[in-house]
């Protein structure tokens, strides 16, 4: 038995070294037309990594040539099915500004925003590279509005709003959760000033946001904490403020689960406010 798995294993390292001396000997060739066609079999044969490295060293020279436009399209979807979503976006959108009515341009274009799509962060840290993803989405679907991928565009849009919804959310429960803390408040103000606008901001920019009751909720919950920490001639209009807040999340939301510490905050304004 030793012996047999002792040949197996000889066999897979003599098939790697001849695989590895084939790839070296392709890469060192300075035959363009060899190495193209090399590329092409090891990406139809899903290696993406040896394609990628071999086309990129033919692509300035394939550049004039019939195959120009296909082999700047191969490395881009090498390099995107390979997980390298930042070389593959700066490829696609390579190809696109070189042929913007090339036979893959619609593709090309498309697959920069998804490329940009893959590669977003969690919604706890920076959205930028989101934000740069929905302006590429928005592009395609102005230059191609009957796409046949105009729906998945849309879809991506959604899924890349939704993430900074979320971020948002997260910012604004942040705020609640510091509450009393005023070490952030640098520039004055309080934290449940803060929940309360960025709240507010994210259901005017997202007014149809699944998150809406969330955010609804922080804000409710800041009014009133807000209301309970003031000064004795702001306290009277911020429990007022508070109360109408119940009762418009209540009206908006009459089956949520904090239904009944509205209807609590409710109760306990109208002590102040009757007084």
């Amino acid at each position: 038995m030793m012996k047999i798995q002792s040949f197996i294993v000889a066999l897979f390292a003599l098939f790697f070294t001849g695989c590895a001396q084939e790839f070296n000997q392709v890469y060192k060739s300075t035959d363009a037309a060899y190495k193209y066609e090399y590329a092409k079999e090891a990406y139809a044969q899903g290696k993406y990594v040896r394609a990628a490295t071999i086309l990129e060293t033919v692509i300035t020279t394939m550049k004039g040539t019939d195959n120009a436009q296909e082999s700047l399209y191969l490395l881009a979807m090498a390099q995107y099915l390979d997980k390298d979503y930042e070389g593959a976006a700066a490829t696609f959108k390579r190809y696109y500004q070189s042929y913007p009515r090339g036979i893959y341009g619609e593709e090309s274009n498309f697959y920069i925003g998804e490329s940009l799509f893959k590669s977003t962060p969690e919604p706890r840290l920076d959205q930028s590279p989101t934000m740069q993803a929905i302006a590429s989405f928005q592009d395609f679907l102005d230059l191609y509005p009957e796409s046949k991928m105009r729906s998945l565009a849309q879809q991506r849009l959604f899924e890349l709003q939704d993430k900074l919804v979320q971020k948002e959310l997260y910012s604004a429960q942040l705020y609640y959760n510091l509450g009393q803390y005023f070490g952030n408040c640098v520039q004055g103000g309080n934290n449940y000033e803060a929940c309360i606008i960025t709240a507010q901001n994210a259901i005017k920019d997202y007014p149809y946001t699944t998150l809406r009751e969330k955010f609804a909720i922080l804000i409710m919950k800041s009014k009133f904490e807000l209301a309970q920490q003031s000064v004795e001639e702001k306290k009277l209009d911020r429990f007022q403020d508070a109360e109408d807040e119940c009762y418009g999340f209540l009206n908006e939301f009459p089956e949520s689960k904090e239904a009944a510490t509205a209807e609590k905050y409710i109760a306990k304004c109208k002590e102040v406010v009757k007084d």
